[in-house]
């Protein structure tokens, strides 16, 4: 097993490319490196500015390696076409001139992530799926092509590909010469999902891993009052390896037992959170995976 340990703006607070309750850019590259990770994400496009010679440059003083950036997006959506081909443009040259090797794709939310508003069906038709499987495998190959990167899908709460069915579906349609698998423990706990049982069964698929837990109490009552995730995020459902339910030490012999070779990413959602708050989670659970054969 080789886990290339990371980090990403997430576990700072941070969901979108401007917003006053997020940590300063500044700030969190330097408490990404200061809690000893020594490869990081990127966050949302528009979060660190500048030219992608000057991320870089950002990048390289704090001696921070790029494991990957984001796009999230509608892909189904035909009148978001021009709009995703910005972002991977934009996004593809980013991660190219840092020398990462992974574009995540995620699906937008059917909720708004401020206010937890429910804004388009939990649910893709036959005819969205299909164009959303072809969208995926589209940029896929293109990235590939253009830019060096291997694209990776993110299944991710309050979308439309969340649940472990609706993850299989998507799996099952999907070309894997295009496109891998992001798996992020957290979130699929969440859906109520096994990672660990995902992990051993699409080992192959799994090529990129987000790490977090969730807190098995604040999980329930957002399942019974039907709490949308923005609001779950807020109240603190997700939670550091060592303090939810996801077993990471079954997750790990996972892990041990198929070799697997790749990033494993602490993304821990908390907007909005304080300034201060990030760093000691970090620092923990940086140790934690250290001292647990991570």
């Amino acid at each position: 097993m080789t886990v290339k340990i990371g980090t990403g703006p997430d576990s700072w607070g941070v969901w979108f490319g401007s917003d006053a309750l997020q940590t300063p850019w500044q700030r969190c590259l330097d408490e990404m490196a200061e809690a000893g990770y020594k490869y990081a994400e990127t966050g949302p496009p528009g979060y660190i500015p500048g030219s992608p010679t000057d991320i870089k440059k950002e990048f390289d003083r704090r001696n921070l390696l790029c494991a990957g950036g984001f796009i999230m997006r509608h892909y189904e959506d035909e009148n978001e076409i021009d709009v995703i081909n910005a972002d991977v443009e934009l996004m593809g040259n980013l991660l190219a001139t840092l020398g990462a090797e992974y574009m995540i794709l995620i699906d937008d939310t059917y909720t708004d992530l401020a206010s937890g508003k429910q804004l388009r069906s939990p649910e893709l038709n036959e005819s969205d799926f299909g164009r959303f499987v072809e969208s995926i495998a589209r940029i896929g190959e293109n990235i590939s092509k253009r830019f060096g990167l291997r694209a990776v899908f993110h299944p991710h709460a309050d979308t439309r590909i969340e649940h472990e069915e609706q993850i299989e579906r998507f799996v099952e349609a999907m070309p894997p010469e295009f496109v891998g698998i992001c798996l992020d423990t957290g979130h699929h706990a969440y859906c109520g999902g096994d990672p660990v049982a995902f992990m051993r069964k699409f080992f192959k698929r799994v090529e990129y891993l987000h790490l977090k837990s969730v807190n098995k109490d604040i999980r329930e009552r957002v399942k019974r009052n039907n709490l949308p995730f923005a609001r779950a995020v807020a109240e603190g459902v997700f939670v550091e390896p060592a303090l939810g339910i996801v077993d990471f030490e079954a997750f790990r012999d996972v892990l041990n037992a198929v070799q697997f070779d790749g990033f494993a990413v602490v993304e821990q959602d908390m907007y909005p959170c304080k300034f201060d708050k990030p760093l000691p989670i970090a620092r923990r659970t940086y140790d934690w995976l250290m001292d647990n054969g991570f």
